[in-house]
């Protein structure tokens, strides 16, 4: 019987990124710097969506945005371009869709955002959450009653955290892994809220709580644990030049998702994962850094390095034969506003 439910549900804040890329330096008060590189589109919850469904995978996406251009420019990119689902989300008036403009240099960066909280909490947006294979969030203090939900309704909870800028690191939102299938911190993150002084270590820590625990290592990999088939696995990352980081996380949580829908060894789980993750820091960042199936296929047949050959080799028989179209990466400026007909059939207007 064909399974129809959304592959992966997703909720979070949406913003409209503008990235600038090619300083030699981070910038100095009072200093003008001319950037080498620039891109814009959406950034947010939006980089895991579009990083989701260039992967061929069902996404719904249920987030807020405001009725400006920012939020007409993000809704077209992600409805129209890259076919999400947006049933669940919401247009608000009066309401300016954050904007956060990203400096980029070496492999580190600098945020400054502008933004309202949205009018539109998480639990509202979702309601009572549509049944779907996955889902990906984003675990914070306070838990969201929609995730004990969605675990109800058998959707196997993919999770990540982030920075915690009280460095109280609580322990108590581990509590939340209860109700999650799979957590995915960084290496920072994992030992902060394990109280380890290694990735290994926070690893074996997490394996305890949760049946699939991953560790990421940024330039150095990842490793991995998977308690249900008893597989442990550590792969290196790519070795690549690194124009923005920007979503590149939320890229490998995309593509660990989409292997694990496919039923692959935890290896060949965590080497997809970091592929797409190296291949996503070579663009522009935010959404439209993802690789999806496209990107992947293309570097695979180019490929020439024996090493990486045989250590993707599993490529052979585990990429579509049709990766689909030629992709939209994130343009130097969007493209002029147009006049709005009125909401769209993925996205409902409140």
């Amino acid at each position: 019987m064909d399974d129809d439910r959304p592959d992966v549900l997703l909720t979070g804040l949406l913003f409209y990124d503008l990235v600038l890329t090619g300083l030699g330096k981070p910038p100095t008060p009072g200093e003008e710097i001319w950037t080498r590189g620039m891109g814009c589109g959406p950034g947010g919850i939006a980089n895991l969506a579009v990083a989701a469904a260039r992967f061929g995978l069902r996404t719904s996406l249920a987030t807020v945005f405001g009725d400006d251009f920012y939020g007409e420019h993000c809704r077209d990119v992600l409805c129209d371009q890259e076919g999400v689902d947006l049933s669940l989300s919401r247009t608000a008036d009066d309401w300016p869709t954050p904007v956060t403009v990203s400096v980029a240099y070496g492999e580190d960066r600098a945020l400054l955002t502008h933004g309202q909280e949205p009018p539109y909490s998480q639990d509202v947006l979702m309601g009572d959450p549509p049944g779907a294979r996955t889902a990906l969030v984003h675990l914070e203090a306070e838990p969201r009653e929609w995730l004990a939900k969605a675990a109800a309704n058998g959707t196997r909870v993919y999770a990540d955290v982030g920075w915690d800028p009280t460095q109280e690191w609580s322990t108590t939102l581990l509590e939340q892994l209860a109700l999650c299938h799979a957590f995915l911190p960084n290496e920072a993150e994992a030992m902060a809220y394990t109280r380890t002084d290694s990735a290994l270590a926070a690893l074996g820590t997490l394996s305890e709580l949760v049946p699939v625990a991953v560790v990421t290592r940024g330039g150095e990999g990842a490793l991995a644990v998977d308690q249900i088939t008893g597989e442990y696995a550590d792969v290196p990352a790519l070795d690549v030049d690194v124009l923005d980081a920007t979503g590149a996380g939320d890229v490998f949580g995309a593509a660990f998702v989409t292997a694990s829908l496919g039923g692959w060894p935890l290896v060949e789980r965590l080497r997809f994962a970091v592929l797409a993750a190296g291949l996503s820091v070579t663009h522009h960042g935010g959404a439209l850094a993802a690789p999806g199936w496209y990107g992947v296929d293309r570097w695979w047949r180019t490929l020439t390095d024996p090493e990486l050959k045989r250590a993707y080799g599993f490529l052979a028989h585990r990429l579509p034969e049709n990766p689909g179209p030629a992709l939209a990466y994130a343009p130097v400026t969007p493209p002029a506003p147009h006049t709005s007909v009125g909401p769209r059939a993925c996205e409902r207007r409140h």
